[in-house]
């Protein structure tokens, strides 16, 4: 570059005067000759003092157009002072200003132009891509891409019709309607969403816009993922089923989020399970004096202690992580846990909770689910725990699953003890499935859809209710804070989905076509595969229509019928003795007697029977069902369709 320069600075002293006089051999020039061995060396000085030489050229940006500026027109400055100095006759005054000119034009263009080749060059073997979004985000978005060494950014796309036509970074911005002839002009396969402050709503409608091409659709973090820390901006990733399907985010009430938490000893059991994992990581932002995690998974147990402590060492904070193995049904270690760490606070998230798993494994459903939660709220009220929060399901709301029993029997437990005088607050948060939870149908999804199909639904008639873990955590959180003692706290799961919907949306999301009569060759097909034992069309989040509002508007709090204590605490010795058994016929027969709605799945008659039963109680729902006007899903055909997989993800 000096190189260049030296020669560069010297054509443009001939080509000042040449200019200006009119003549290839200007005779003025020649009284001042030796500027032409000044000035280059003097100019590369000042270029060196205004740093010119330290930027790297294919990275060029405005540090250097800056650089540039004042080393030119310092330059310029020192050609007149050595006019003024040596007073030569017919030296034009404005050959200084030509001069400047001319260097700009060599220097600046040069470098632009070895920019412009190296960029080109670097675009080899690169993805060409479409990025949705041509504000701050997608500008910066486009500047990482252009340095980076995967995507290259070949058009910008917005709605904002001020910013048509105009380049960012090279890149022009269109209009959206131009969109599909950009992916087929320059063979695009992804487009980049870079719209991280659009409301969810917008993000479905601008996924379904790109309903019928052929691409993959991938986003930028959200504002929440990147103000925790849990994401970097110039991280592309796949847009996720949850980035569509989650509400926007509330602000929790901060005296709720923190009354059961801030300096105290919180315990979490089954602290490595889906939401168990993430009260964790929630509780710890919230400064407890201690987090106690209680799991019988030895590797569930280690890999949430390490994310804790990753979150700990980011956010420099220090709070005392206790990791135990232990059963909740170990009345001795939970009593001595609980006892040794002075536990104020008990969030009870162990549980099993896959419906079908549970079907044939009747006792070991009971004993955790049900006798766990009986054990772990005796053992708390004995050492006079101040909170006790149980995570329940909205399918102990008449159910025709053995897993939705069992926890309507612990939810019956938790309700008899509170008649009780006890210093523990009990309450129960009921809630319907999770996004991304293991065993639920997102994940199944997604692996099926990696391996080309075919997605697996179950019955064309299941719609669910749908929240995001984070969400689910916090809700709980702040409803624990309500309780006065046996609540039922059951949360607002907003807008029903089809679950079909969602398959044909994870697939349309991930680049491809449903395969179906009326496309045969499209890419992955959808089979249903019939309901399994115990599953129902939908789920209720109440027994009966009785509930009041609280101070947080998406947790309302549920009147419902429980059980005497005298007599309950017989059922559940009654239970105990069945489990040590395995007499699964007294089981069945005691939640049958006592939990309101219990119909097991092989007395069922038939699917009709099933439909009849939901639609004469569906005045009972808190929701309209079975039949929904629900929004279709971006990338689905609007059918009824669904999956009863995601009944496996409540709690």
């Amino acid at each position: 570059m000096v190189a260049f320069d030296l020669g560069a600075i010297m054509v443009a002293v001939w080509a000042a005067f040449a200019i200006r006089l009119g003549s290839l051999f200007p005779s003025e020039l020649v009284d001042v000759w030796w500027l032409l061995v000044v000035m280059p060396p003097a100019t590369a000085i000042i270029f060196a003092s205004f740093k010119l030489y330290r930027s790297v050229i294919r990275y060029l940006g405005p540090q250097f157009a800056f650089a540039l500026f004042w080393g030119l027109s310092a330059s310029a400055m020192f050609m007149t002072g050595l006019a003024f100095m040596s007073q030569s006759e017919g030296w034009p005054r404005s050959t200084p200003i030509i001069y400047w000119l001319v260097c700009a034009l060599f220097i600046g263009g040069s470098r632009m132009a070895v920019r412009g080749y190296f960029r080109t060059r670097s675009h080899t073997g690169k993805k060409p891509v479409i990025v949705y979004g041509a504000g701050q985000a997608g500008a910066r978005l486009v500047s990482a891409l252009v340095h980076g060494q995967e995507f290259h950014p070949v058009a910008l796309v917005d709605d904002d019709a001020d910013l048509w036509g105009n380049d960012i970074r090279g890149v022009r911005i269109h209009s959206s309607d131009k969109l599909s002839d950009l992916v087929e002009s320059n063979q695009v396969t992804d487009i980049l969403m870079a719209v991280p402050s659009v409301r969810r709503a917008r993000r479905l409608e601008i996924v379904e816009s790109l309903r019928g091409l052929p691409v993959q659709v991938s986003t930028i973090p959200g504002l929440l993922e990147l103000v925790s820390g849990s994401a970097k901006f110039d991280e592309v990733r796949p847009i996720r089923i949850e980035d569509l399907l989650g509400r926007e985010p509330v602000e929790p009430d901060q005296s709720l989020f923190r009354a059961c938490i801030s300096s105290k000893s919180v315990m979490v059991t089954g602290a490595g399970g889906s939401i168990g994992s993430e009260l964790c990581r929630q509780i710890i932002r919230l400064q407890p004096k201690r987090l106690v995690l209680v799991e019988q998974a030895e590797f569930n147990l280690y890999d949430i202690e390490q994310s804790l402590r990753q979150i700990m060492e980011t956010a420099d904070i220090d709070i005392e992580i206790v990791p135990l193995l232990g059963n909740v049904l170990d009345a001795h270690r939970m009593q001595e846990i609980i006892r040794l760490y002075r536990v104020q606070t008990i969030y009870h998230a162990a549980a099993y909770k896959h419906v079908p798993i549970v079907e044939y494994n009747l006792v070991e459903g009971i004993r955790n689910n049900t006798l766990g939660t009986w054990t772990m709220a005796r053992i708390a009220m004995e050492e006079r725990v101040e909170n006790f929060v149980l995570i329940s399901t909205d399918k102990a709301v008449r159910p025709t699953n053995a897993m939705g029993a069992t926890k309507r029997m612990a939810e019956l437990a938790l309700q008899g003890l509170s008649q009780l005088d006890s210093a523990t607050r009990f309450c129960m948060v009921r809630f319907g499935n999770v996004l991304d939870s293991s065993g639920s149908v997102v994940p199944l999804f997604r692996d099926q859809i990696k391996t080309g199909g075919p997605v697996t639904v179950t019955h064309p008639e299941i719609i669910r209710y749908f929240m995001t873990i984070p969400e689910a955590a916090q809700l709980v959180i702040q409803a624990g804070s309500l309780g006065s003692g046996g609540d039922v706290f059951v949360l607002d799961m907003g807008e029903p989905v089809k679950i079909v919907d969602l398959a044909r949306t994870m697939i349309r999301l991930a680049g491809f076509d449903e395969r179906s009569k009326e496309n045969p060759e499209g890419d992955i097909a959808i089979e249903f595969t019939g309901l399994r034992p115990g599953e129902k069309l939908y789920e209720e989040l109440l027994i009966g229509t009785n509930t009041t509002g609280t101070p947080h508007r998406q947790i309302l709090r549920a009147s419902e019928d429980d059980i005497a204590w005298s007599d309950l605490e017989v059922v559940l010795e009654q239970l105990t003795e069945a489990t040590r058994d395995m007499n699964c016929e007294r089981i069945r027969a005691l939640l049958r007697e006592h939990v309101s709605g219990y119909k097991p799945a092989d007395e069922l008659v038939d699917l009709a029977w099933l439909k009849q039963q939901e639609v004469d109680s569906q005045d009972a729902l808190p929701f309209p069902a079975p039949v929904i006007e629900t929004k279709p899903l971006p990338g689905s055909s609007g059918s009824t369709l669904g999956d009863a997989e995601a009944a496996d993800t409540a709690s």
